[in-house]
């Protein structure tokens, strides 16, 4: 099977189980449940979720890997609808569509947020009770990636580095590293967990994530620099507009995209480490480097 061929149907499973295995759009308090599935069904890459199950495929998964999947995209879902809140980023679209306040409004999105939150923990409780001490470490993986100290405390410094005006490359690095790679890197590991390998692989596929998350974020504020809105499914040069801190603002577009470059490159090295068979991971990590939105 081709990489497009098997990316497109690893896709096509997400949304499945996506669809199986969030609540329905008709459940009481409906508004709610609708902006959820909203939110999650309103398509994107699926790059989280994807790279769960390319690492749990290294060599074979021991486990269903798809509430773990799920899980991920929840937390990356509810992130993006905080973050296209009034108070943050004030974005008007997401994925090509109305962003999860417009559509709704906006205590309705931060509830949405609020839920999808709980949700993807209830998955992990409930899909892997039976085995516990893996429920555990996904619970860990995943809750330590979205935490103070990661995912919102880079968005944290984020909004105080725009605030300020100022950000220094240190700071940029630490925004990076947490705002984006922390939740790629959990993607990874607990993909990991979920293969028959079981953690043998996990500390390798950590520094993978790291790297390719740098990397994605790089690229990131490449195309928002240099993209237009229809291709990018979200308003283009919104960063430069608020005068956020980017890469591109601190380097420009073409050191910026030797840096991600670079970082691809150490990202594939070391799936030269990984057991099993790494081809499907590596040749998603290429097609990362050169995406256009």
């Amino acid at each position: 099977m081709d990489f497009k061929t098997k990316l497109h149907d690893c896709r096509q499973s997400i949304e499945g189980a996506i669809d199986r295995l969030m609540p329905p759009a008709d459940r009481r308090p409906r508004r709610l449940h609708e902006a959820m599935r909203y939110s999650m069904e309103s398509g994107g890459k699926r790059l989280r979720p994807v790279l769960l199950m390319a690492a749990a495929e290294l060599d074979g998964p021991a486990h269903d890997p798809l509430p773990s999947a799920v899980a991920v995209e929840c937390i990356h879902s509810y992130s993006l609808i905080h973050d296209d809140l009034p108070c943050m980023d004030d974005g008007d679209l997401r994925r090509g569509k109305p962003s999860c306040h417009r559509q709704y409004d906006e205590a309705t999105a931060v509830l949405a947020g609020d839920a999808l939150n709980t949700q993807a923990f209830l998955l992990l409780a409930r899909h892997y009770r039976d085995h516990t001490a893996l429920a555990v470490e996904l619970i860990e993986d995943l809750a330590t990636a979205a935490g103070s100290e990661r995912l919102v405390g880079g968005q944290t410094e984020d909004i105080e580095a725009e605030r300020s005006g100022r950000c220094e490359a240190e700071q940029l690095d630490f925004i990076h590293r947490n705002k984006t790679a922390a939740l790629i890197s959990a993607a990874l590991t607990m993909g990991g967990r979920l293969s028959r390998g079981g953690g043998s692989g996990v500390e390798i596929l950590r520094e993978i994530g790291a790297h390719l998350g740098i990397a994605y974020q790089i690229i990131d504020d490449v195309l928002d620099a240099t993209g237009d809105t229809g291709t990018l499914g979200k308003t283009a040069g919104a960063d430069l507009a608020a005068d956020k801190a980017t890469f591109v603002q601190l380097h420009g577009v073409e050191a910026s995209r030797e840096k991600a470059k670079q970082h691809t490159g150490e990202a594939l090295r070391f799936c030269g480490d990984l057991p099993g068979d790494p081809a499907f991971l590596c040749q998603l990590i290429r097609s990362l480097e050169f995406r256009i939105q």
